[in-house]
């Protein structure tokens, strides 16, 4: 029987913001003005170890709130998200690094909250540095990067520092062209081990049918279908030719 890699119970994600006010206005009118957006409404499911699960669906479904609440970047405001004591790494652009430290000090840092040992991230510096490929730029701050650069970095990081789970987030689409075949070689090779878990977010169903051997569908936050990858994308495409 295998085991569960991750439980996600009812799981609700709120975002809150502030209307425009004035600075006069006093603080019982500024809570009135407090809007609220839920992202994510009751999500449930669950994926066994050594799977691959793909999540579709259109911009704004909750796709990405999903992944980070999962690596605990967001904390539920309902519902319950249990790993089963299992690592995990989220790779999405933008998250996870410190822009004012250099490459070289984010792999640290990034390895560290990982749950790396600094002996255990030092033995795949060298790794980790070829692999992503950025030159003299791993000696500069993160804020002097471009997108490219970030990426193979941050990938680079998460593919030779291997956790039980990944969480991955359109990145396999960023990079030149070199680096992007490197980046998906090197993702079939890690997802093929039949301990580790990958949720990968893509908008590329052709990568998602490649690589994933079950795909979640998410629309406006909720769970509309989960299965097989056929089964799923052919529904998903049908209420998409449907919208238009």
């Amino acid at each position: 029987m295998k085991k569960i890699a991750i439980s996600v119970k009812d799981l609700s994600i709120i975002y809150r913001s502030l209307k425009k006010t004035s600075i006069r206005a006093s603080w019982n009118k500024l809570l009135k003005k407090v809007e609220t957006f839920e992202a994510l409404k009751g999500v449930s499911f669950e994926i066994e170890e050594g799977k691959i699960l793909g999540i579709i669906g259109k911009n704004g479904s909750g796709k990405s709130t999903l992944l980070r609440a999962i690596a605990g970047v967001f904390s539920p405001d309902k519902g319950t998200i249990d790993l089963h004591g299992n690592g995990v790494s989220l790779l999405s652009i933008g998250v996870g690094f410190n822009k004012k430290l250099t490459g070289k000090e984010n792999i640290y840092l990034s390895g560290m909250l990982l749950g790396f040992s600094e002996e255990q991230i030092k033995e795949k510096e060298k790794e980790i540095i070829k692999f992503a490929d950025i030159g003299d730029f791993i000696n500069k701050a993160v804020k002097t990067y471009s997108s490219g650069m970030y990426s193979k970095l941050a990938f680079a990081i998460t593919a030779i520092l291997e956790t039980d789970i990944m969480l991955i987030d359109e990145v396999l689409s960023v990079g030149d062209a070199q680096f992007k075949e490197k980046s998906y070689n090197k993702m079939k090779e890690l997802i093929n081990d039949e301990h580790r878990t990958v949720i990968i977010v893509s908008h590329s169903l052709s990568t998602i049918k490649e690589l994933c051997n079950e795909v979640l569908w998410l629309n406006d936050g909720v769970v509309m279908m989960q299965g097989e990858p056929e089964k799923v994308i052919k529904e998903y495409e049908k209420y998409m030719n449907n919208k238009k």
